[in-house]
Parts: structure tokens; sequence; C-alpha cells
């Protein structure tokens, strides 16, 4: 149960640096029509809060909660490495599955190639900051 926590809690972290670097790229004007909440918000049918809800859910639960639950045969030797390995599978499941369902199309075409290139590098350091939680919330044993 202690490494489900610690999943959450390093997917929490995750997403609010995830969050913060995706609301920096919309103010500066970087592919503003790239908005993952705003997406989630209108697939839902709701306001944008909702969409932030379920950003920080899935952030948190899913893949928080799955990189615990996958750890021991997520390939990579440390923790950071196998964060960026889950997170690379995560945007690999966005770009598949999230984006056309969006409307945007397979792995988000219809905003261009600058859309699955941003997001890789976003999901990478998404990844390296829940391996990095998660694997600094683990006995020594564990993390590596």
């Amino acid at each position: 149960m202690t490494n489900l926590k610690n999943g959450f809690l390093a997917g929490f972290a995750a997403t609010a640096v995830l969050s913060v670097m995706m609301v920096a790229k919309g103010m500066m004007g970087v592919m503003p029509e790239l908005d993952v909440v705003a997406m989630l918000s209108m697939m839902m049918g709701a306001p944008l809060i909702v969409g932030w809800l379920a950003h920080f859910m899935i952030g948190t639960l899913a893949w928080g909660g799955g990189f615990a639950a996958l750890y021991g045969v997520i390939p990579g030797g440390s923790a950071i490495l196998k964060g960026i390995v889950f997170g690379v599978a995560a945007w690999l499941a966005m770009m598949i599955m999230v984006m056309p369902m969006a409307g945007a199309g397979l792995f988000g075409m219809n905003f261009g190639i600058m859309a699955p290139m941003m997001t890789l590098v976003l999901h990478i350091v998404f990844g390296a900051v829940l391996g990095g939680v998660y694997g600094a919330r683990q006995p020594a044993t564990m993390a590596h």
C-alpha cells in the first residue's frame, strides 16, 4: 500500500510540474491551440475546472498508481529512467487514443508536427519527475 501511496504522490508532483509547463507554454504563445485541459473539458462537455480536475486525477491516480503497480516490470535501471520509459508510454497512449478522440487526429497531427514533439518532451519531463519522486520515497533497495 505504501508503494501505491508513493505512486500517487509522485503522480501528483509530476502532474503539477507538467501543468506549470503547460501553462507557461500557453502564456508564451507556443501552440496555444494545443490545450489538453481544454480538450478534456470539451470531451466531457464540462467547464474548464472539471478538465483541470480530470487532468490531475489522471496524472495522480491513473499514471501515478499505474507506475507504482508496474514499477517492477518497467525497463530501465534507475527510478528516473523507469519514469521516463513510463512517461513515453503514457505519451504514446495519449497520441493514439486521446488525441483522435478529441478531434486532434492521430498523434495530434491536426496541430502539425510540433504537437507530438512538444507533448513528447512534456511527457519525458513528467516521467523523470514521476520516477525521481517515486524513487526518493522508496527504500534504497527498491529505488534502483
